[in-house]
């Protein structure tokens, strides 16, 4: 009954059926076949949603909004520019830097992808960038808003698992930071022999500092951001939760006075867009609780592994396994979604085979971001092509090699050396 309920899932996200009503026709499923009730099911799951750790979620969306309206991530994007911007690929790497800064603040790659993209993709046009090569750079970069934290996908992995949501956040940050590195050198050695490209004039030393300095006094509010942010949560200042809202309330005085990209038309329009995904992302949320205490009760991760070590006893074949499991859930599913499944799902028998629950947040992490990006699904490798006009058939080569190049390296490395996730939370947490 258990794997029927599995396959009716799977197979309605195959077919196109919207992820929350895919969660509820599993569901649905299991409470009649199983006889189980509602009257205990439907408790359960509002007990399980009424938690202050949830509302960083929608607050994290909203700051995104926010943030893409109010002009922030352009002075991001102009900071980093200064640096390497007048490199051959220097623009690339420009692309990916403020990625992943802009996902350090959102925790988005949705959001990351939409504001970035609509800045960056104009001016990669413009340097001869192939369209193909700039939205598969922006959409394997924006995925870095997954595991640079804060994460909403490591909150989510944290309140499922039952994890500290700050060792969640650090074990994703080495990954996130290799990964990064990677996509900059990949990006240099793809376009080394482009004709194409059209570099920015060099400036002399005085007027490159007198740029530096211009830029940086106006980018000053929107660097202090990030470091506010992810200064206070790791300082111990306040909860990620509190970080969310405080990020909210610092980006409308900023996107409206400083910046003047926020008017109080756009701000109603982010507060109604943040509301309407929020709506959506709470219904699903109400229906993959109900769907795991399901999965608990039927014993599914017993019988999973039962089935797993049936196939082989290796550890390393059976993180193997559920390295493809997770892949191919990311590729069927939005990023909030594929970690609601696999949490309750995966994380018993990634404990019983000895995986450490914040070792195993890193590797669900990487695994996630990789399937947004894979083939033949990639959501937001699509989405990325339809913001930059560019054919999917155009994205496909340079997406396998950073995917060859970039993730596959990473996630092997986060799946079989633990340390490069643990490191970081047992020296800032003592975690053991």
């Amino acid at each position: 009954m258990i794997y029927v309920a599995l396959l009716i899932l799977l197979a309605a996200l195959i077919i196109g059926i919207p992820v929350p009503f895919s969660f509820l026709a599993s569901t649905l499923f299991l409470i009649v076949v199983g006889d189980y009730s509602p009257s205990f099911l439907l408790p359960y799951g509002y007990s399980k949603m009424s938690t202050v750790v949830l509302l960083a979620i929608p607050l994290f969306i909203t700051a995104g909004g926010l943030m893409e309206r109010g002009n922030i991530g352009q002075q991001l994007i102009d900071m980093v520019d200064i640096f390497v911007g007048r490199l051959k690929g220097g623009l690339g790497a420009v692309a990916v830097v403020s990625c992943a800064v802009f996902g350090s603040i959102t925790g988005s790659c949705c959001a990351t992808l939409s504001c970035i993209g609509a800045i960056m993709f104009p001016r990669l046009q413009r340097a001869g960038y192939p369209l193909g090569h700039s939205a598969a750079l922006m959409a394997n970069s924006a995925v870095l808003g997954i595991l640079i934290p804060p994460s909403a996908i490591m909150i989510l992995y944290s309140w499922v698992g039952g994890q500290s949501v700050l060792a969640c956040f650090l074990s994703t940050v080495v990954p996130g930071i290799v990964l990064t590195f990677l996509f900059v050198v990949n990006n240099f050695f793809m376009v080394r022999k482009n004709p194409d490209l059209i570099l920015s004039q060099e400036l002399a030393p005085g007027e490159l500092g007198k740029l530096f300095v211009k830029r940086g006094t106006r980018a000053l509010p929107a660097l202090f951001m990030p470091v506010m942010i992810l200064g206070g949560i790791y300082g111990g200042m306040f909860t990620p939760t509190e970080a969310a809202a405080l990020s909210v309330l610092y980006a409308i005085p900023v996107g409206m006075f400083v910046y003047g990209g926020l008017t109080r038309s756009s701000l109603k329009a982010v507060l109604l867009e943040s509301a309407t995904t929020t709506g959506v992302v709470m219904v699903m949320l109400y229906a993959v609780m109900i769907l795991s205490r399901l999965y608990i009760m039927e014993d599914m991760p017993q019988k999973l592994l039962e089935l797993l070590t049936s196939i082989t006893t290796s550890k390393i074949g059976i993180l193997f396994i559920l390295n493809i499991f997770m892949v191919i859930m990311g590729m069927l599913m939005d990023d909030v979604s594929a970690v609601m499944l696999c949490t309750p799902i995966l994380l018993p028998i990634a404990t019983a085979i000895g995986v450490h629950p914040i070792h195993f947040a890193a590797i669900l992490g990487v695994n996630l971001g990789m399937g947004n990006i894979t083939p033949p699904c990639a959501p937001v490798l699509y989405l990325s092509g339809r913001l930059n006009g560019a054919a999917i058939s155009d994205t496909l080569k340079p997406t396998l090699q950073l995917i060859a190049f970039g993730w596959m390296p990473v996630l092997f490395v986060t799946t079989y050396f633990p340390e490069m996730s643990l490191w970081l939370p047992r020296l800032v947490l003592g975690i053991r």
